[in-house]
Order: structure tokens, then sequence, then C-alpha cells
């Protein structure tokens, strides 16, 4: 059985949708629906059980998941993609207790059960980049994140590399993933929707200017990844289980904020309108202007698929997904 955490949400929807068509409906889902749409992302998926995340980790505390697995099944792998993802979370306490020790219980839990642990770390813990973006396991407590989600992602990083585990398990430090199923993200969608909704409804896109002499309106650069490839990256894990540490998932390639934007008027059939404003105070000392994955490494573990260029992904994104409102699956 392969439990998923996250689930329902962007990443953790993709990796069950492809599971279903792998032929595993074995699974368990864990995730928190709360008050958002996010359950719809479940309704095409196959899967045997679900679990709301306080329940869960509920039977992790008190040891009995082992004995209530849906049929008494084996645990075969955990993929733990469930957490707090918003970069702008003030909470410290809360992210150190939902991406920091919540993670730490399960990957105990899997190890003690000897099933394959995969889990989202995440390219924030990159910072603004200084120290590279290569996925080198000995290089982790060189890293210095500028936000808080970031560091609670890098606690749970550094954690794994002092207990000797990273050969053992795998943690994938995603890019700027997008896609279907990201509608109950709320701020943090990616720009592909909410470009689409903007343009919508005024035929325009605002961006960002740049505030650094050397970065042109608009052409602030991103890592992107489209969360079928991001999928696809991950599952790999599943089938090499040799593979261990830090990986980072990305295009492994940089697109500018422009680009994108074309791509969204161009897969709309409009023409490109976009409108430059001010980056709010509040973010500009902790914006990144640059990141790019150096995904040389998880070539070497295997994965040798093509990355979907960014004007396929995002046609594909919103000719078969958006503009039908459709969701994976379906």
């Amino acid at each position: 059985m392969i439990i998923v955490t996250g689930g329902a949400g962007l990443i953790g929807s993709a990796v069950v949708q492809q599971l279903n068509l792998l032929g595993r409906e074995d699974i368990l889902i864990v995730d928190h629906l709360g008050h958002t749409d996010k359950w719809r992302n479940l309704s095409p998926l196959r899967f045997l059980d679900y679990l709301e995340k306080d329940s869960f980790e509920r039977m992790l505390d008190d040891g009995s998941l082992g004995r209530r697995m849906p049929g008494g099944r084996t645990l075969e792998a955990v993929i733990h993609l469930g957490a707090c993802s918003a970069t702008t979370e003030p909470d410290a306490t809360y992210l150190i207790r939902n991406n920091f020790e919540y993670s730490r219980k399960l990957a105990l839990t899997a190890l003690a059960a000897a099933a394959r642990f995969i889990y989202a770390s995440s390219a924030a813990t990159y910072g603004d980049g200084e120290n590279g973006f290569v996925d080198d396991d000995s290089r982790l407590p060189l890293l210095r994140p500028m936000n808080m989600y970031g560091y609670s992602k890098q606690l749970f990083d550094l954690w794994a590399l002092r207990q000797g585990l990273l050969d053992r398990i795998v943690g994938i430090k995603y890019f700027n993933v997008y896609g279907p199923n990201e509608q109950h993200k709320g701020e943090m969608r990616s720009l592909v929707l909410k470009a689409y909704e903007q343009i919508g409804a005024t035929g325009a896109l605002r961006l960002f200017k740049s505030h650094r002499p050397e970065y042109g309106d608009g052409e602030q650069l991103r890592d992107f990844v489209y969360v079928k490839d991001a999928a696809a990256m991950t599952l790999h894990f599943l089938q090499n289980r040799g593979a261990g540490g830090i990986f980072n998932v990305g295009g492994g390639t940089t697109v500018s904020w422009n680009r994108l934007a074309r791509a969204v008027f161009s897969a709309m059939g409009k023409p490109v309108t976009i409108e430059y404003i001010d980056m709010p105070e509040s973010i500009r000392s902790t914006y990144q202007y640059l990141t790019c994955a150096d995904t040389s490494k998880i070539r070497a573990a295997g994965y040798a698929e093509a990355v979907t260029s960014v004007e396929e992904a995002v046609s594909d994104y919103i000719r078969n997904y958006l503009v039908p409102g459709k969701r994976l699956g379906d």
C-alpha cells in the first residue's frame, strides 16, 4: 500500500493520478480539505481510503497506523507531499510543527516499517541562490533560506542529513510547479492560473517591475516545471529504490515571467498586453530574481524523460483543463 500525504493538492493529486495510470489503486490519501474546493481534485481519482491529516497524525502518535491499514495491507511507500506551502506564512511555530515535526514522525514510521520514504523539500531552501542550486547533500548546511517556509523545509533536510538517513530516503526540491488542480491555493497559485483569470477579465496582465538594474521588467527568471513532469520525476524514485538523497525537480532551464506570460496569451488566443507595476516594499528584500535547478543528479539517477516546454505545458493546461473546467483524471 502507498500513502500519499497532501494527496488532494497540486502535486499530490498528480502523483495519485499517475499511480492510477500505472494500475495502482491501493492508495491511502491523507490531506486537510478545510473550507477549500480541494475535494474536487479527489473526484476523478481512484484510491482505497482517505484520512484527514489530524486523524492520521494521531495514528502516528499512538502507533496504531500499522494495525489500521485497510485490509491488513503492508505499507510499501510513503510519498509525503503534505505541508504548509505558503511562502508568506508568518507563524513560525505552525510551520515547524507542520513541516518539520510532522515530517520527522512520518519518516521514522516509514523507516520502521521498511517502507520507501519520499518527501517534498523545496527550492525555497536555496534562498537567493548565492550558494548555487546544486542538490549536493553535503552542501545543505551552507544554504540560507530567505523565508520561514524555506527554513522549515531546510530543518528537515538537515535533520535527515545529521541522522545519516539520506542514503535511505529521497527529498525532492520542487522548483516552480504549475498545472491542473491548483485552484485551491489562493495567492500561492501559479502565474499561469492568475494570468488566465486576469486576462479573461481585463484582457491584460500585470507583472512586477524589476528593482535591480541587471534585470528588465518582467525579465526576472524562474525554473518552471509542469506538474505532470514533477509527478513523473517523483514516481521515478518509487521505482528506483536504490537512489537516496536530495534531488532537484525542475525544468533545468530559466524562463522569464514575460515568456511565461506570452505563452498564456498565446494559449488564450489573445494579444499580448502587459502592464508593469511596482513590487510591494514588503517583499522586495526577499524576492528571488533567479532560480534554476541543476538536474544533473536526477538524470544520473536514471530519469531520462524530456521535460515539457513552457509553451507546450501552458497550452495543455489552459486548453485541456482551465477552459473546459476539468481536473486531472477527468
